[in-house]
């Protein structure tokens, strides 16, 4: 039980605890505070065992706080100074720091350091990742589609860049928002989509990233210089996808597709709200994937059975999409849509347009696509060995046993 806490709490505090430190203690600390934050963790999962505190958050926050204080004592120590900040003024003021809109600000702040145009594309997905919402190694690999050794070196390099150009912990000048906002919605949709559909090899969905991503996506559009018709095209986004969640996964833990997914399940406060955010996101003139990805999940939320989608508008959304931004993923979903269609034709051109080594660990999705293109042919072996290789390339282990009754029920 201990360790489901201690999980919880660390996908939903461990970015805001190494916010608010680094705000108070400066970012050239910064790999300090991370290391005294996952001790913490550590020392919560050893301490909880018997007892869980009545006040968990705020346990983490005060033993961060002082393991990250016995941290730089030490290091000042070497140099012959005193960090004494434990008691007094400075102690009630980073104690200020953890009240809730404090919280935020600081959030929002890490979100844009980690944006900053010094640091290089690679480099701002995987910092923000790892410092906002604690992301391991591991799971920014397998969410960016890169080894973990390539991740480990862009956090170094983006740590040694912070320090070398002394970046500060603020908000960027009102002409530079823009373009940091692009990378900051790139990192919100990649927390989203790794919960949504993860690649975590047994647990498909991770409610809680999901969760965070729509969390920071909400602390960004309260306010005003951050808003964009692409923020809210990303906001409408993800609260369609999160009004699905349920429905997902049976009650005997088993991966539902779409087409039998129990659409009562769905939730309609979030499908509202998306709907909402999309209506504002017309009164700007930007546009952006988000708005025709939000175009097109919107389709799926408004057919009444999996009968009554209408899926020729979303194959227009789809190439539209494709025209706006080339993507192997766009080409891979516009031709699981014309298979609906039965225009066998232009899934087959579509499939063959794809270059799979770019779908990375997704590959197997593609290999999915063959099989049922292949089924409705009539060319059943064939459906078969593309099944087959989808299973080869998939991990996680719902999938896994997804893809293994299609079989039985080919194999018939």
């Amino acid at each position: 039980m201990e360790h489901k806490v201690v999980d919880h709490l660390f996908r939903h505090h461990y970015g805001k605890m190494v916010a608010i430190l680094t705000r108070f203690f400066g970012l050239s600390y910064i790999e300090t505070i991370e290391d005294a934050v996952q001790d913490t963790f550590i020392k919560a999962t050893s301490q909880w065992r018997t007892q869980i505190p009545d006040n968990p958050e705020a346990w983490l926050n005060r033993v961060a706080k002082n393991r990250t204080i016995d941290i730089l004592r030490s290091i000042q120590a070497e140099k012959n100074r005193n960090l004494a900040i434990t008691t007094g003024a400075s102690s009630l003021q980073i104690d200020e720091l953890f009240l809730d809109h404090e919280v935020a600000d600081s959030q929002l702040r890490m979100i844009f350091v980690a944006c900053h145009p010094s640091l290089h594309p690679n480099e701002q997905i995987a910092f923000a990742l790892k410092t906002i919402s604690g992301f391991s190694i591991k799971e920014i690999a397998a969410a960016l589609l890169t080894k973990e050794e390539t991740i480990s070196k862009r956090l170094t390099r983006a740590k040694k860049t912070i320090i070398e150009r002394d970046i500060q912990f603020q908000y960027p000048d009102p002409e530079a928002i823009h373009n940091r906002m692009e990378r900051v919605m790139k990192v919100i949709y990649l927390t989203f989509n790794e919960g949504f559909h993860s690649t975590n090899k047994e647990k498909l969905i991770k409610e809680d990233l999901c969760g965070e991503a729509i969390r920071l996506c909400q602390l960004l559009l309260k306010k005003e210089q951050f808003r964009s018709g692409s923020l809210y095209a990303l906001f409408a986004l993800l609260c369609f996808h999160m009004s699905r969640l349920k429905s997902k996964i049976s009650s005997d833990n088993q991966l539902v597709n779409l087409k039998n997914q129990d659409r009562a399940k769905w939730y309609f406060p979030l499908i509202k709200m998306g709907s909402s955010a999309m209506h504002k996101a017309m009164d700007y003139d930007d546009s952006s994937v988000y708005h025709y990805e939000a175009a097109i999940a919107s389709e799926h939320l408004n057919a009444k059975t999996f009968k009554d989608t209408n899926w020729r508008k979303i194959s227009y959304w789809y190439e539209q999409l494709h025209t706006f931004e080339p993507n192997m993923f766009t080409l891979l979903n516009y031709a699981t849509v014309c298979l609906q269609l039965n225009d066998l034709a232009k899934t087959y051109q579509l499939l063959n347009c794809i270059e799979v080594a770019e779908l990375g660990q997704r590959g197997y999705l593609y290999y999915g696509c063959f099989a049922e293109y292949y089924l409705k042919k009539g060319e059943k072996d064939l459906a078969i060995s593309f099944l087959d290789k989808a299973l080869a390339g998939t991990t996680n282990k719902l999938e896994r046993e997804f893809l293994m009754k299609k079989r039985e029920v080919m194999n018939g």
